[in-house]
């Protein structure tokens, strides 16, 4: 049984990347605790599928994280639906896969237009609105990848790196003013962005995907992928009053692949 976060009830909360993956387990987790969510994600359909099978506590919201002007219309559609927010989960994130001196420049700038310049315009903007009230909670997914450069993701992990930097930063900033930013650090997901990956490792390395998410387990001391409800749970002890005294930490969540 999850653990009950009864301060969490009627919360207002934003997650980004909210349609599917883990911004979806995320969002799930959040409204079982009672919380308003605003399901924002770039695919408008698949915002509204996922606000639907949440129920009436959720909320469809269409935002590309890389333009100022949609988060900032979408950021005030959320504080005209749900009367507010208070927690800020920014999580939406792309991949590529390709090695390192093969890099074009646009997978390097489109893994940091959405996972660093994405995660700095949501959490500005969000942060402006709860220095404002003098409140709020921010919660950044970077990702194992964050802390350990990962081959053939080196622009990814570039972009995770900056992920970290960036949340550890804003901590300090925003500590006096009674803010917490964190971030998690999920390891080897089953999600469709994972598939995806899967595929293209396969054909870099001349093995099979059934290979690769061999290689992964392997990795992964307590046996198993990760699910996106593992770090659903962490994500939620953080916007808790458990966490009140966390900010600036990126924490691993990967079933023992990185230590440390």
């Amino acid at each position: 049984m999850s653990a009950r976060y009864s301060e969490l009830d009627g919360r207002r909360a934003l997650v980004t990347g909210g349609a599917a993956g883990i911004g979806r387990a995320i969002a799930a987790a959040l409204v079982a605790q009672g919380v308003h969510v605003a399901v924002a994600d770039i695919d408008a359909e698949a915002a509204q599928a996922a606000s639907r099978a949440l129920g009436p506590r959720a909320v469809a919201v269409t935002m590309d994280v890389t333009e100022r002007a949609s988060v900032e219309a979408g950021f005030a559609r959320v504080l005209e639906v749900l009367g507010g927010c208070e927690i800020c989960i920014a999580n939406a994130g792309v991949s590529t896969m390709r090695p390192a001196l093969e890099l074009t420049d646009r997978d390097w700038d489109f893994n940091f237009a959405v996972n660093a310049r994405g995660i700095f315009l949501v959490n500005q903007i969000a942060a402006r609105h709860f220095v404002a009230q003098g409140a709020g909670c921010i919660v950044n997914t970077a990702s194992l990848a964050a802390k350990v450069g990962a081959p053939l993701l080196a622009h990814y992990s570039a972009s995770k790196f900056a992920v970290l930097g960036w949340t550890q930063a804003l901590a300090r900033e925003l500590a006096p003013k009674g803010i917490r930013v964190n971030a998690v650090c999920p390891g080897f997901v089953r999600t469709s962005m994972q598939a995806r990956e899967v595929e293209w490792e396969a054909a870099l390395r001349g093995i099979t995907p059934a290979e690769v998410i061999a290689d992964y387990i392997r990795q992964t001391p307590l046996g198993r992928l990760e699910e996106p409800e593992d770090v659903a749970g962490l994500v939620v002890f953080l916007c808790s009053e458990e966490a009140r005294f966390m900010t600036g930490q990126g924490i691993n969540v990967t079933g023992g692949v990185y230590m440390g």
